[in-house]
């Protein structure tokens, strides 16, 4: 038998001595990964203390994508002291924990408000951070189900939003009531629809109000984004009709200035 191979001639002895005594495991995480999705984070919504719901998924899909949900599942002790070989791999997978539960805390601490970066940062580990952060702002208490019942009730489309971006919010105020236990009927959802559009909307809101085929949120939202591109037509030629008669002015002046 070959002495200088190991396991029946599977590796020759210098690659085994490399791997047990000089090769080092890739970084879990390289910097420049990490910089990046702070970057991302502090450019989009942080958590605010009213916003758990959506901010948790997000914050979910992020540690997901980077193999980083252990981090806030597990936890590791430091090892104890020894010098055996046993004690050194422990050590080694210590370390490389320790390097990426920082990252994750970095990031989170990255993705909240200014005003509660200090809460997050009395806790030690992204496990504790991520639990102190779920129990003080993702429980469903009678006050907030009050906030969102009624900034769902009295919701009016924002001046900047445009037609499919208000609908996207009535939605996901929707799907955060049904998350915290509050279905709302579909006569419900369709009423606040009504209450929700701009005062420019009141002739098609008194049509569709006496429209039996409009039973369900999914109606609602369908003659909303017809009518939305209705509008955007009429603005079209509007606006051609305009400039032809804008122009026509024009020609007429100069023709009888001379």
């Amino acid at each position: 038998m070959d002495q200088n191979r190991l396991g029946g001639g599977g590796l020759s002895r210098s690659v085994f001595n490399f791997i047990i005594n000089d090769y080092s495991p890739p970084d879990p995480w390289p910097d420049t990964t990490s910089k990046s999705i702070i970057a991302d984070l502090n450019k989009g919504d942080k958590l605010n203390g009213e916003n758990y719901d959506i901010w948790s998924r997000k914050m979910w899909y992020v540690l997901e994508e980077q193999d980083a949900l252990e981090s806030i599942n597990h936890v590791m002790s430091h090892p104890d002291e020894g010098n055996t070989a046993q004690h050194k791999r422990d050590l080694e997978t210590y370390n490389v924990w320790k390097k990426k539960d920082s990252t994750i805390r970095e990031i989170i601490v990255s993705s909240v408000a200014d005003d509660l970066i200090y809460e997050c940062e009395q806790y030690p580990t992204a496990q504790a951070m991520w639990a102190y952060l779920r129990e003080a702002y993702g429980g469903t208490t009678v006050t907030r189900l009050r906030q969102l019942t009624i900034k769902f009730d009295t919701y009016k489309k924002c001046h900047d939003h445009g037609v499919k971006q208000h609908l996207r919010v009535m939605s996901n105020m929707i799907a955060q009531l049904k998350s915290v236990g509050h279905v709302l009927s579909d006569e419900q959802q369709v009423q606040a629809m009504f209450r929700s559009l701009p005062n420019n909307w009141e002739h098609f809101k008194v049509n569709l109000s006496h429209n039996d085929s409009i039973k369900t949120f999914v109606d609602i939202v369908r003659h909303v984004e017809l009518e939305d591109e209705r509008l955007g037509a009429a603005k079209v030629v509007l606006n051609a009709f305009v400039a032809e008669s804008s122009g026509t002015k024009r020609s007429s002046f100069k023709h009888n200035r001379n």
